[in-house]
């Protein structure tokens, strides 16, 4: 992995992107920051990427309030298939409710990963309802009774309280980091930043001729490009520019968290920089170059997951080889590394058509947290052996990524 320029970080542990030297080609005119024009008016767009992270952090939220939340609502903000009937408005925020995009159906949903394999995208998107609904059924009715083995319910983590299902598991969790990698980073690493998406058609000609899309101010080629950089920063404050951690528990955040740990400072501004290169680098039609800034991003992304993935498996396993196991706190660490782990089925090896471990492989360690009674009796060899194997397929340690 290349690092680039170490950060400023803000007194909040947030990063803030200094001017970029991502020129490296002097053919192409990079700017500092993700603004590029046309006309006098910009040329940038993701609004879908960034009502889609909204959604997804409304779910998120919804699925702890107890008191409001159904399974038919939970659904619905999954779906947003009002015009077919279900709650009329889900979400909290009213531009929500009148946007037409939906959660459900970019998940598992890239062309390089799912195009040919419509089975498999449906059971991924059949499994976030699951959850979804066993929220409600199983762990909404034990709010008040004590978790145990076999037995849904509250557990302490510290001054926090958790909320998990028979095996210890928080269905929240599940949802909430699975969706970074079955939406946010499947959508960017294996559709958009897919040369089959970038030159669907007519789009390098159009791109050469300055042919925009229609009623807009941007090729389709540029346009998506920019949905890619929207499933990462198109919920920040200041997109063009944004402040990496900055964001709801999504890609944005745990960018900034891999980014703080001393072994992978930089890979946030190289990512920043990546984007603003091959967007460049589209306007100036220098492809080559392009691609090679979206192998840098897929390499990037990759790691971000797999460095957290192991984090919290070895979190968890700490927190269970204190001499009085807090299994609070390990079963919540450990149901943010299932979700990291199903998102490493969503992973890009640069210059491949594959992920870093596949589906398979995958499903194989996340049967082995939840076999017998889950999480109540995992032992933590179990831990570092899984640890041990995503870290081989990276240029890092399980030391490193568990700091």
């Amino acid at each position: 992995m290349k690092l680039s320029k170490i950060l400023s970080v803000t007194i909040l542990s947030a990063v803030a992107f200094v001017a970029c030297d991502s020129n490296n080609d002097p053919s192409i005119a990079a700017p500092d920051t993700y603004e590029f024009t046309r006309n006098g008016e910009s040329s940038v767009s993701f609004s879908g990427q960034t009502t889609r992270i909204q959604m997804s952090t409304e779910l998120i939220s919804a699925m702890m309030d107890f008191n409001n939340t159904t399974e038919e609502l939970l659904l619905e903000m999954y779906r947003n298939e009002t015009a077919t009937g279900g709650d009329a408005d889900p979400f909290q925020n009213p531009e929500l409710n009148e946007a037409t995009k939906n959660i459900k159906g970019k998940v598992a949903a890239s062309t390089d990963y799912f195009a040919s394999n419509t089975q498999l995208s449906a059971d991924i998107k059949n499994q976030f309802e699951f959850w979804l609904s066993a929220q409600v059924n199983e762990v909404f009715p034990n709010e008040n009774s004590l978790a145990a083995s076999g037995q849904p319910g509250q557990i302490a983590d510290g001054s926090s309280t958790r909320y998990v299902n028979s095996k210890g598991f928080e269905y929240n969790q599940l949802v909430g980091k699975s969706l970074i990698g079955a939406l946010m980073t499947d959508q960017m690493l294996n559709n958009y930043l897919s040369t089959s998406v970038l030159d669907a058609g007519t789009n390098r000609e159009d791109n050469n001729n300055g042919t925009l899309a229609e009623n807009a101010n941007y090729t389709n080629m540029e346009h998506k490009w920019d949905e890619a950089y929207g499933y990462l920063f198109g919920n920040a404050d200041n997109p063009s520019n944004p402040t990496v951690g900055q964001g709801s528990g999504f890609l944005n955040t745990y960018l900034g968290r891999v980014d703080n740990d001393d072994d992978f400072t930089g890979i946030a501004q190289e990512t920043f920089e990546a984007f603003i290169l091959g967007r460049a680098a589209i306007e100036a039609g220098a492809y080559d170059i392009r691609d090679q800034q979206a192998q840098t991003i897929r390499e990037n992304i990759s790691t971000v997951i797999a460095v957290r993935a192991i984090y919290y498996l070895q979190s968890g396993k700490s927190a269970l080889e204190q001499s009085t196991p807090d299994y609070g706190a390990a079963f919540h660490d450990l149901s943010e590394a299932y979700g990291f782990m199903f998102s490493l089925k969503f992973s890009r090896v640069p210059n491949s058509d594959s992920p870093y471990l596949s589906s398979q492989e995958i499903d194989v360690m996340l049967d082995q947290l939840e076999d017998g009674e889950g999480l109540w009796d995992i032992e933590p060899s179990v831990l570092d052996d899984m640890s041990e194997t995503i870290a081989a397929q990276f240029d890092f340690t399980v030391e490193q990524a568990a700091s």
